[in-house]
């Protein structure tokens, strides 16, 4: 979501709006950033390029909410340096608790990324909250049009519902720089035979075991991109396996390693199991490189639009691992067809998935929520549109 919204911002300010981003401090300990609570951060204000960024301080995280007694006022700050439209971003109960407090606010349009799938509980009691200030916005964003009909909260407002897929910049994968090319022939020159890559953070939802097991009827060998809770049980399923020695897990890699690992793999292995995920950015990541997809039928989830089945990758059922091992197996031995189906991968992230497209689709939307019946503040004046939206 983080990645999502400075992509977002800004390209929006390429088009002439003016931003601002609030959001919450995950530095962690002053040297990185953790979404696990790691201690105390700051409230920070900082600008990237012309997106003034606010990053409020929080003191402590309860059942994963953060604690944040400045939020109020920097949310009051910002307003009232003039807001036209204010997106939201959501799962995000903290931001949506402070906004449910606001007694006005300026036009909202609010991006749901996910529902709240495992936390069945704490979805269940946050979900009023989130329905009151849904009930308050004026357009609700999907990041595929396929989300829809599997969200309760999103059906329950589905005359607000409008899709905007979700865009990155696609320069860094169809013009890779040196280093870039430098990274893919190193991990060519590493070993023979295919080499699949899974790429995300290590929780369950990613189908992480999925993937070692169908390791074992699948030629070749995994690249694991990315950190989380599941990784000591990963490394220890692996050698219960027997593919220890063919699983490297890289942990986290650099934007121009990761983008030659893209251009070295076969194909990029996602086999995601619930519809925590939404959509998988680093599908279009992979299909901007030419990369065909092995993704995951999951019901009433973009997971299988982003890359469609047997035009840009190949789609499996959830958690069947013998399906995921016959795909690739498909895709090493077929002639031509990982080529193929890699050549109409990074057309579909042209024609879909640019950055700037999205941009231009987001303020299209703006628009129609300004023109939108308007909410009257305390005072009994109307917010006023704006040529340049500022956001």
């Amino acid at each position: 979501m983080e990645g999502h919204v400075q992509t977002l911002a800004r390209a929006q300010a390429e088009l002439g709006a003016r931003v601002e981003v609030l959001c919450i401090n995950h530095a962690a300990g002053g040297e990185g950033f953790s979404h696990e609570f790691e201690g105390r951060s700051a409230t920070r204000e900082e600008w990237d390029g012309p997106i003034r960024v606010v990053r409020v301080g929080r003191w402590a995280s309860v059942l994963r909410m953060d604690v944040m007694p400045e939020l109020p006022r920097e949310l009051l700050r910002a307003l009232t340096r003039g807001v036209d439209v204010l997106h939201l971003h959501t799962p995000n109960p903290t931001l949506v608790l402070a906004l449910d407090s606001m007694p006005w606010l300026p036009p909202v349009v609010v991006t749901h990324h996910s529902d709240v799938i495992r936390q069945r509980v704490a979805g269940t009691l946050f979900r009023p909250f989130e329905a009151l200030l849904y009930a308050r916005a004026r357009l609700l964003l999907a990041t595929s049009s396929a989300y829809v009909a599997g969200s309760p909260l999103l059906r329950g407002f589905r005359n607000k519902v409008r899709a905007l897929p979700l865009g990155i910049d696609l320069a860094p994968f169809l013009s890779p720089s040196p280093a870039v090319l430098e990274a893919e022939a190193r991990l060519r020159a590493e070993g023979d035979g295919p080499l699949w890559l899974m790429v995300g953070r290590l929780v369950y939802y990613k189908g992480l075991f999925t993937a070692l097991e169908a390791l074992v009827r699948a030629p070749g060998r995994l690249l694991v991109v990315g950190v989380g809770p599941l990784e000591k049980e990963g490394r220890e399923r692996a050698r219960a396996l027997g593919v220890e020695g063919r699983v490297t897990w890289a942990g986290y890699l650099s934007p121009e390693a990761l983008t030659g690992a893209y251009r070295a793999a076969t194909a990029l292995w996602f086999p995601s199991n619930a519809r925590s995920e939404a959509y998988g950015l680093s599908q279009v990541e992979a299909m901007a490189s030419g990369l065909p997809v092995i993704n995951t039928a999951i019901a009433h989830s973009g997971v299988p639009w982003v890359s469609l089945h047997e035009q840009t990758g190949l789609t499996v059922p959830v958690g069947d691992a013998g399906a995921l091992a016959r795909a690739a197996r498909r895709l090493a031995e077929e002639p031509g067809l990982a080529e193929r189906l890699g050549q109409a991968a990074r057309a579909r992230a042209q024609a879909e998935f640019r950055h700037d497209v999205m941009a231009e689709r987001s303020l299209a939307l703006y628009a129609e929520a300004l023109r939108a019946p308007r909410q009257v503040s305390p005072r009994g004046t109307s917010q006023a549109d704006a040529a340049s939206p500022r956001l």
